[in-house]
């Protein structure tokens, strides 16, 4: 650092060293720098990544007190937590990936006893003024959740909805692979030579696999088309038939799960295991989080915006929100449509008043969705036998 001139109080005048700056960990304003620690109330924000979480905190008047990097590990959480105490009081944190990386952290906060929210990415008007980087995410997270503009509580993935979310996500792989093997079936068919062709083409699908699964190919002539060609589609009708396997065994513990966590779900019209599976994995283990009925429709995707302007007023779709759990209301609606007589009454009501087939079942889905909140309660939810208390 270059020398400065310092006047000292007999009137001399000396050279002297100017500080060094400040270290990223300590108090980076001045006015918070004779604060009492024990006395300050602070908020963390944290950027999570794979490999590393990076902490800031900041006080309740928003000025930025440090930042600093952890491993993402048991032992990180430990240090990290006792990082943002030693600033004052922790009232809150606000997480980012609260659902993927952070799901570690979150765990170790709650079982601490520490205020939590989930916490979006910043927007990118945000991003391009103020640039990217892990401290710059970790002190917006932190302003967001001090300006409670972040105010979702982080799902509770303790429990037995973390293991049905878990099977779920083997369930739906096996779905998608078979549904996968089927047309990679069907292409060979089309492709495969005429005779071949000839046999196959017209079959139903279930006739089909089980007549590829019966083909009997020479080894020894593998390198005629004819040969190989059989050879594939007996391999793909028996990958299908395994996955078909794994996905009745999943069935199994699926329906297991969802009669243990919430039988009452079930019993409504149009709730089989699937949907009513997909609903418990979208509220989460702890569905108090999900304050209000409406706030339960917003969450699915399924609450009407307003798009009105001058003399129109008129509401829009909502396209946000879990398109999983939106997905999932739409298959109750459409069975219900079928199946209901008080339904169909309803869509036959509201054509007549001159709505849409679309707007009807945009608000069928936000009509269930006010029933199925109710059911997802917490007073309505029983614990399996292994957490009861």
């Amino acid at each position: 650092m270059p020398p400065c001139p310092v006047e000292s109080e007999d009137g001399k005048t000396t050279m002297a060293r100017t500080k060094r700056p400040v270290t990223p960990t300590q108090p980076t304003d001045p006015a918070t720098a004779g604060d009492p620690v024990g006395d300050r109330e602070v908020v963390g924000g944290v950027d999570t990544h794979k490999d590393t979480h990076t902490a800031a905190v900041i006080d309740t008047a928003g000025r930025m007190l440090g930042h600093e990097t952890f491993p993402a590990t048991g032992a990180g959480y430990v240090q990290l937590l006792d990082w943002l105490t030693g600033f004052g009081r922790l009232l809150l944190v606000g997480i980012e990936g609260t659902g993927v990386y952070g799901s570690g952290l979150a765990a170790h906060l709650r079982g601490e006893g520490v205020g939590m929210v989930e916490v979006d990415r910043p927007d990118r008007k945000a991003r391009r003024w103020q640039g990217k980087s892990d401290p710059v995410d970790a002190e917006a997270a932190a302003r967001a959740a001090l300006a409670a503009r972040a105010t979702g509580t982080p799902k509770d993935r303790d429990g037995s909805v973390e293991a049905l979310r878990v099977l779920r996500v083997a369930r739906r792989s096996a779905v998608d692979q078979r549904a996968d093997v089927q047309r990679q079936i069907k292409a060979l068919v089309v492709t495969a030579p005429e005779s071949l062709r000839d046999r196959l083409r017209g079959l139903r699908d279930k006739d089909l696999l089980a007549t590829c699964a019966r083909l009997r190919p020479d080894s020894a002539r593998l390198h005629e088309p004819v040969e190989a060609t059989k050879h594939a589609l007996r391999t793909l009708a028996a990958r299908h038939a395994q996955l078909t396997v794994e996905i009745t065994g999943l069935d199994a513990h699926l329906a297991t799960l969802v009669e243990q966590i919430n039988p009452a779900l079930l019993e409504l019209k149009g709730v089989g295991v699937d949907v009513a599976g997909q609903l418990l994995v979208t509220v989460g283990g702890n569905p108090e989080r999900v304050r209000s009925e409406p706030a339960f429709a917003m969450l699915c995707g399924v609450a009407p915006l307003p798009a009105s302007s001058g003399r129109t007023q008129r509401h829009r779709l909502n396209r946000g929100g879990d398109r999983q759990a939106n997905c999932a209301l739409y298959r109750v609606v459409l069975s219900r449509l079928r199946w209901d007589p008080r339904t169909r009454a309803y869509a036959e009501r509201r054509t007549a008043e001159g709505l849409s087939k679309k707007e009807i079942i945009r608000c069928l889905k936000r009509l269930i969705a006010r029933e199925i909140y109710y059911v997802l309660n917490p007073r309505t939810i029983t614990k399996p036998a292994a957490q009861a208390a």
